[in-house]
């Protein structure tokens, strides 16, 4: 069974993810740090989760990427985006749910994601997701918000 090493893709949407700031602040006023874990759920359906560096074909990942305001004062308006990792099918599964996708990494709309085939509009499969964004009004001064999603090894 072919494994799919985590800590990569890990890497990659990390350096990959974008903050942008309404003012400007310091280069360090924004932490972001990156995690990975299975998704497991029990025979009652409760969810559960631990740290993962490598999976095999169609584990559940939650990616989840915490940032935290080191300044002492609030950030306005900041946009955060999260890839979906090459090689990995987003689920569908956001938090927090206000996320908006994008198939290209630079037009986002809220989901799901629709276009037109032969004049009707059809809803855009999750494989062909690339990236999620989402916007945060205020991130108070020493705090932190947190964003994730679920994507499916491939």
């Amino acid at each position: 069974m072919k494994r799919f090493n985590l800590l990569h893709n890990v890497m990659l949407a990390t350096f990959a993810s974008a903050c942008l700031l309404g003012t400007a602040h310091a280069d360090d006023a924004l932490k972001m740090e990156l995690t990975a874990n299975k998704v497991i759920k029990n025979a009652e359906g409760e969810v559960s989760y631990l740290p993962v560096r490598t999976a095999p074909k169609g584990t559940v990942i939650q990616y989840k990427a915490t940032y935290t305001n080191t300044i002492n004062q609030s950030i306005n308006d900041l946009a955060v985006t999260l890839p979906i990792p090459a090689n990995m099918t987003f689920t569908g599964e956001v938090s927090p749910a206000s996320a908006q996708a994008s198939i290209d990494g630079k037009n986002y709309a809220d989901m799901p994601l629709m276009r037109k085939v032969d004049g009707k509009m059809v809803k855009i499969p999750y494989s062909e997701y690339r990236t999620l964004r989402w916007n945060i009004k205020l991130l108070p001064a020493k705090k932190s918000a947190a964003v994730a999603l679920n994507a499916i090894v491939e």
